[in-house]
């Protein structure tokens, strides 16, 4: 009788790029609401900050403190609210329940997604096009 061979050890790369293509549903649906929250949030602070660059007028134009953290409670309410909707939990009877628990994983995920988003835009892309911040 032949002994089995061992098991190759997989190196933390490949482990983490398994993680990642086989990802939990509620974790992806909750990603994918709360970035698309994000995007289109980001896409108005980006144009908002174009038009003040290019002469357009504002009471409080050089303040970005109160459009960010408007930003970033955009994106953890509507995230939170979208997952809730969106991630049911799985029960006996094939019924779709929802709980707090659902909106605390749309929370999670939207806070690293809105500062991300943040500095994408004020970072990355703003600089390209030219705006200063």
């Amino acid at each position: 009788m032949t002994e089995p061979r061992p098991v190759p050890r997989r190196s933390w790369l490949e482990v983490r790029w398994r993680q990642f293509r086989n990802a939990p549903r509620p974790v992806v649906r909750a990603v994918t609401a709360d970035l698309a929250v994000a995007v289109v949030g980001g896409v108005l602070l980006l144009i908002d900050r174009q038009s003040l660059t290019h002469g357009a007028t504002q009471a409080g134009a050089g303040d970005l403190a109160p459009a960010v953290a408007l930003f970033v409670v955009a994106v953890v309410v509507a995230g939170s609210a979208l997952t809730w909707l969106w991630v049911p939990q799985p029960g006996p009877g094939g019924g779709t329940r929802r709980s707090g628990w659902s909106a605390m994983l749309g929370l999670f995920a939207a806070l690293p997604i809105a500062y991300l988003v943040l500095v994408l835009v004020f970072q990355v892309i703003g600089p390209l096009l030219g705006s200063s911040a």
